[in-house]
């Protein structure tokens, strides 16, 4: 049984109610960190972290994974560009070493899962599966090397077989990670549910660059990165909305939330929860102060639940 945290209580005491269920999952509430933004040790020094709904890991792989070389992070208009390149120490440290830390928390932790190939997402799905993690979000923006480095989640096809190759493997609900950097978004998540994904998260970053125009190079040592921010909301927005229509199965919206409005407008697309990311840069705290603002615009508008929101939208 989860315990109340303070601003649990408060919003207990106006009458609110923010539970999701998540592919059979309850979540306390829709406020999740995006992967590759947030670490236990590091935010819980800013909030208590039993206050999120969820804790979605950095990106796990099966082995050791160095990251892109620097600089590999540039602030821009509305929002920055990253290249990190999915730096994280394995699978076999993250068990041992982070989620007995995350453990001390009353939330509930689901795992990114990165890869290069099919067999490296299996593999890191099958250790995890021997874990007491909630669910596994699997990042399918991660480039396919045996076909030119070209993601998985650009095709409906290659989509497809990393959903099915996962699903097959692991008793845990699966959460498929979504990339804006296509044609049809829809069609790729009518794709993964098909395989049995029990919920698709969106978007991703959009692929973006910056040069500096006094060194006459880009600023990003890898050329170009992953944007995110405040600018690339409306995009996010527009996608979950076209998710929505298209599948039926839960979504967590992410990209540019920086405010509990930003959630209320997720939430009435289509959204079941959402994810905090960039934002957390600016502001460590921001998950919490999101939170907040969420609740105090439900007592506004005299809305009791989430679904509430989503039934009022007139889209």
């Amino acid at each position: 049984m989860s315990k109340l945290t303070d601003i649990d209580q408060i919003a207990a005491a106006k009458g609110i109610d923010l539970s999701v269920n998540l592919a059979g999952i309850t979540l306390k509430n829709p406020i999740t960190t995006a992967s590759g933004t947030f670490s236990p040790h590091e935010s819980s020094e800013f909030y208590d972290l039993s206050e999120l709904g969820a804790m979605i890991t950095k990106g796990i792989a099966s082995i050791p994974w160095d990251g892109n070389p620097v600089p590999r992070i540039a602030e821009t208009y509305g929002g920055m560009i990253n290249a990190v390149g999915l730096q994280n120490p394995g699978v076999d440290y993250y068990i041992e070493h982070e989620l007995p830390f995350a453990r001390k928390f009353d939330t509930k932790i689901i795992a990114n899962v990165a890869g290069h190939s099919i067999t490296e997402y299996c593999s890191v799905v099958e250790r995890l599966n021997e874990t007491d993690v909630d669910m596994l979000e699997v990042n399918i923006s991660c480039p396919n090397v045996k076909e030119g480095g070209i993601g998985f989640g650009t095709s409906c096809d290659m989509a497809s077989k990393v959903t099915r190759e996962v699903k097959r493997l692991t008793t845990k609900p699966i959460i498929i990670k979504l990339t804006p950097n296509v044609t049809d978004i829809a069609s790729i998540a009518q794709s993964v549910e098909a395989e049995g994904a029990d919920a698709v998260s969106l978007i991703n970053t959009l692929l973006g660059m910056k040069i500096d125009v006094h060194r006459k190079r880009p600023v990003i040592a890898n050329k170009m990165g992953g944007f995110s921010g405040p600018a690339v909301k409306p995009v996010a927005v527009r996608m979950v909305y076209q998710v929505r229509r298209a599948v039926n199965i839960p979504i967590i919206g992410l990209g540019g939330i920086m405010t509990g409005e930003d959630v209320v407008e997720f939430l009435m697309a289509g959204a079941d929860a959402i994810s905090v990311g960039t934002a957390a840069f600016a502001n460590p705290t921001a998950p919490v102060d999101i939170k907040r603002e969420l609740i105090d615009y439900m007592e506004r508008y005299g809305f009791k639940n989430l679904q509430e929101i989503r039934d009022a939208f007139q889209g």
